[in-house]
């Protein structure tokens, strides 16, 4: 259970790191993502970008 946390935190914040070079392809925009400003703050939670991304690589993975 932790390390499936610890998983999704990694997976999160390489995704928040490459925000901004994936906006370009779509990646970031997706419905199920979500973006909101609380104190002043950006956050940005990708759900669904982070799902498609997921499947993309399970499925790299199975034909490797």
């Amino acid at each position: 259970m932790i390390r499936w946390l610890v998983i999704i935190f990694l997976v999160l914040t390489v995704f928040s790191s490459l925000l901004p070079w994936l906006e370009r392809l779509g990646i970031g925009r997706l419905p199920g993502d979500v973006r909101f400003s609380l104190f002043g703050k950006k956050i940005f939670l990708p759900f669904a970008s982070t799902i498609l991304i997921s499947l993309f690589v399970a499925l790299i993975s199975r034909f490797i």
